[in-house]
């Protein structure tokens, strides 16, 4: 798995599933739930990954959409 990015901004992380879900490519997002334990302050970001086949073309799919200053360098 390769994270694609990491944020607080549980917006963006929603555009992003929206994303790649209409271009066809699964995903992950990991934290999601943490704000239980962290009550609800919003202070653990959220990861979203994607399977190391498909990074490339997710990574695009963000770019495209003019996301990518949101992209992890090391994805």
């Amino acid at each position: 798995m390769r994270e694609l990015l990491r944020t607080n901004d549980v917006v963006l992380v929603s555009a992003v599933g929206a994303l790649l879900d209409g271009a066809n490519i699964h995903h992950l997002v990991l934290d999601q739930n943490m704000s239980i334990l962290e009550g609800s302050v919003g202070v653990i970001p959220r990861r979203i990954l994607v399977h190391e086949d498909d990074a490339k073309e997710a990574r695009q799919v963000l770019k495209d959409a003019g996301l990518a200053h949101e992209l992890r360098e090391n994805g």
